[in-house]
């Protein structure tokens, strides 16, 4: 279960103004009121879990303070959650969207409560069962093949992005991201800002290759079946966009090339094998099976560009904690690993 604790003195909002609001909307559960405990771990939005009428719901709001453009957009979390809601991918149900930020200070949805188990690692090490493993992360690969079936067009998606290019926007946000947040100089991300924009595959601008792209699609942002080794959920949407499939699929692969550690997450240093956990090129060669793709052309790219995002995500994180306004209490840590992702990033760009 993903942790749970009290809401920080930071992220705290008036919850009776909360529970008038939403029983005004609606929900006669929260006539009686409220119990918010916010989950623990997250670095952008903040999360909580509501207690009402007997009923459990979950609550995600943008952070306070002044946030970088185009950063924290829940309200495209919602819409996008909600048109999937109609597809064969496993999201919860959204309830209700509230833009107007004087009801708790800041926009936030309220969706349904999804019960189940949110992965603490990639290694899985509250599993015992090494076959357990495998089917999870089967069930992983199989819903990122899914997403990227889906007739987007057909959920009314149409102009929830350009429909090609996705890299090359994507680099060129990023890249204004970064510098938003910039503290102290990272050669390597200087490196990749001018070198990714020269080096976009082709396959960048056809339309055909076009697919809901979730932006940040791991382990940790799914919910597995309470006591079944089959993913439930898929949450945490604010990157998701119209996008390179490959690119979140490359994006749900660097995990195999960082680090194990309480911070990192990775599978870098772990026995995959032993812990039923497939290959990278076992993975990757499932998804193309689900896709009916030949290969993954450009790799070391979509992997270049897969660590320099997560690096100025991170780098996004560390801002915050500075400001004071992270959404948890080890951003400052999360934040100083920006130059080994960018590190990482500009070996893949060097031998792509």
């Amino acid at each position: 279960m993903a942790a749970l604790g009290p809401v920080t003195t930071t992220h705290a909002f008036d919850e009776r103004r909360l529970a008038d609001y939403l029983c005004a909307c609606g929900l006669p559960e929260f006539g009686g009121g409220l119990t918010v405990l916010q989950y623990q771990g997250g670095q952008s939005n903040p999360t909580y879990r509501l207690e009402a009428g007997g009923r459990y719901f979950v609550l995600r709001k943008k952070p306070p303070g002044d946030l970088l453009p185009s950063a924290h957009l829940i309200e495209r979390e919602y819409r996008v959650m909600e048109a999937l809601a109609d597809a064969d991918v496993p999201v919860p149900e959204m309830i209700h969207l509230c833009e107007d930020t004087g009801v708790i200070g800041q926009a936030f949805f309220v969706m349904e409560h999804v019960e189940g188990r949110v992965p603490s690692a990639p290694a899985l090490p509250e599993i015992d069962s090494p076959d357990e493993r495998a089917v999870i992360y089967d069930a992983m690969n199989e819903a990122l093949a899914r997403l990227h079936a889906v007739d987007w067009a057909d959920l009314g998606l149409g102009n929830y992005g350009k429909s090609s290019d996705y890299v090359a926007r994507q680099t060129s946000v990023w890249t204004r991201q970064y510098e938003a947040a910039r503290t102290d100089p990272i050669p390597a991300m200087e490196a990749l800002v001018e070198w990714l924009p020269a080096n976009i595959p082709a396959s960048d601008a056809s339309e055909r290759e076009t697919t809901i792209a979730h932006g940040d699609y791991r382990l940790d942002n799914m919910i597995v079946h309470p006591t079944e080794p089959r993913v439930v959920a898929i949450v945490d949407w604010e990157l998701s966009t119209l996008g390179h499939p490959l690119a979140d699929l490359a994006y749900n692969c660097m995990t195999y090339h960082l680090p194990e550690g309480p911070l990192w997450k990775g599978l870098g240093e772990v026995e995959c094998e032993a812990l039923g956990i497939p290959s990278e090129e076992d993975y990757v060669a499932a998804y193309c099976r689900r896709t009916g793709r030949d290969g993954v052309p450009d790799w070391d790219f979509f992997m270049a560009f897969g660590l320099f995002r997560l690096a100025a995500i991170c780098q996004g994180v560390y801002a915050r904690a500075m400001q004071g306004n992270a959404s948890s209490r080890n951003a400052l840590e999360v934040g100083a690993k920006a130059p080994m992702l960018a590190e990482a990033g500009w070996d893949f760009a060097r031998r792509a």
